[in-house]
């Protein structure tokens, strides 16, 4: 357990501010903010973000789609459906952006690769701090997908092979939605999602109080204990596949290696998977190939 307290303060020199599950202590915010800020590791983050705004617009000129459709009651809850060969899987992916920043229209590219091999893709935006709370973006990645299971037949796809998968914050979003109790809160059968892949996600929100993040995020303590996964692990989960690229922090590979020793050690089905070479940004590639490590990683969990 991190010794780190949930909310920032006033520290005195040298006082720990998060130790880290491996034995890594953070006494001083700068260091543990250049850590999590993932947008540095790349020479030009704005470089990267336009790359995907026109390889979307490009998927979405050539693949059929339907835009916009909403999922919820709130403007924010609007999701995109790219479908696959009738009666194929369904691979609903949740984006990231730290939870404050981009929607489903920067990642339409990651559909390509699944619709070429017969899935349906379901892309929700969900709403972003600090206009809304982490608990909010929980709730509404749980909402599309519950969305899906009940409508997607509609467009095609399969709601007996659902699997969710995302990227960065998105990650973590398919660590909580796996542990959404979907009997009791949604009337739908507990079993309802085929497995998950969570590619270089956030699983311990406890050191990201000390970041710069914080001032858009503004987690709680309350929050930071519910809506890390690693801690709050259940007691059952359908099979979930852990990526992530070695060539970025340790901070965040190390999220990924922890968030799955401790998923086994509960007994839980979890497979690390680490990507030698990949960045935070360029793994996502992996998806635009029909034949892609991440592709064939996804649909074998639907097949």
């Amino acid at each position: 357990m991190a010794e780190s307290p949930a909310v920032p303060g006033s520290r005195a020199t040298g006082e720990t501010l998060y130790l880290a599950p491996n034995g890594r202590r953070f006494t001083d915010a700068a260091e543990l903010a250049r850590e999590y800020d993932i947008e540095s590791t790349v020479p030009d983050f704005l470089a990267v973000t336009g790359e995907y705004t026109t390889r979307s617009a490009e998927a979405r000129r050539e693949l059929k789609c339907f835009l916009d459709v909403p999922y919820g009651p709130t403007v924010d809850e609007r999701l995109d459906v790219f479908p696959g060969e009738p009666g194929g899987p369904v691979v609903v992916f949740l984006h990231g952006g730290y939870w404050r920043a981009l929607t489903a229209a920067e990642f339409s590219f990651v559909a390509t690769g699944l619709v070429a091999r017969g899935a349906t893709v379901v892309i929700p935006t969900y709403s972003l701090c600090p206009v809304v709370t982490l608990d909010e973006i929980v709730r509404q990645e749980r909402a599309a997908v519950a969305w899906t299971i009940r409508t997607i037949a509609e467009y095609g796809g399969d709601p007996r092979r659902v699997a969710v998968a995302g990227h960065s914050a998105g990650g973590h979003g398919v660590a909580m939605v796996l542990q959404t109790r979907w009997a009791e809160n949604y009337g739908l059968d507990p079993a309802v999602l085929r497995g998950g892949c969570a590619i270089s996600g956030i699983f311990d929100l406890r050191p990201l109080p000390h970041t710069t993040v914080q001032a858009e995020i503004r987690l709680t303590a309350d929050q930071v204990l519910r809506y890390s996964p690693v801690l709050q692990l259940p007691e059952t989960m359908p099979p979930l596949v852990v990526t992530y690229g070695t060539a970025q922090p340790a901070e965040f590979v190390r999220q990924s290696t922890d968030f799955a020793a401790a998923a086994r050690a509960r007994g839980l089905p979890v497979t690390e998977l680490p990507r030698a070479g990949f960045t935070h940004f360029d793994e996502l590639d992996a998806l635009a190939d029909a034949t892609g490590e991440l592709t064939e990683c996804v649909l074998g969990l639907v097949a």
